[in-house]
C-alpha cells in the first residue's frame, strides 16, 4: 500500500514533455520550484539526451510530493523500459498526446495495464 504524503499545500503533478505542452501547463498553475531551484516539470527537444529523460522520470517517480507524472507519448516511447519497470501506483504515469505526436492507446502503458487486469483484448 502507498502512503501519501500529508503536505498541506498538496501533491503535485509532474510533467515530461515539448515546450508547448509544458507551457500550457505552466500557465495552467502547475509548475513548481522549490528552494533548491528544483522543478516538476522537463522541457524535452530533439537536443534532449534519453539519459536526461530517464533520469527526470526516475527523480519525480522517486519524490514523495509528486501523485501523477504526465509524460508525452513520443517521449515516453524513448524510455519504455523505464515507464514499464515503474511498478508503484503512486506516481501515476499518464501518457499524454502533444501537438505533433497524436496519442496512440496501442502504445499506453497504463492501458494496457488496465485491459490485462480486466482481461479486454
Amino acid at each position: 500500500m502507498a502512503v501519501i504524503q500529508n503536505n498541506p499545500e498538496g501533491l503535485l503533478l509532474a510533467v515530461i514533455a515539448d515546450e508547448d505542452t509544458i507551457t500550457g501547463f505552466l500557465l495552467a498553475g502547475v509548475g513548481n520550484s522549490d528552494l533548491r531551484k528544483k522543478t516538476n516539470y522537463l522541457v524535452v527537444d530533439s537536443k534532449t539526451s534519453v539519459k536526461t529523460i530517464e533520469a527526470a522520470f526516475k527523480d519525480f517517480a522517486s519524490r514523495d510530493d509528486i501523485s501523477i507524472i504526465m509524460i508525452s507519448q513520443q517521449v515516453a516511447n524513448q524510455i519504455r523500459y523505464a515507464i514499464q519497470a515503474h511498478s508503484k501506483p503512486i506516481p501515476a504515469v499518464l501518457e499524454i498526446p502533444s501537438k505533433d505526436c497524436p496519442y496512440n492507446p496501442n502504445q499506453d502503458s497504463l492501458l494496457q495495464r488496465v485491459k490485462l487486469l480486466f482481461g479486454v483484448n
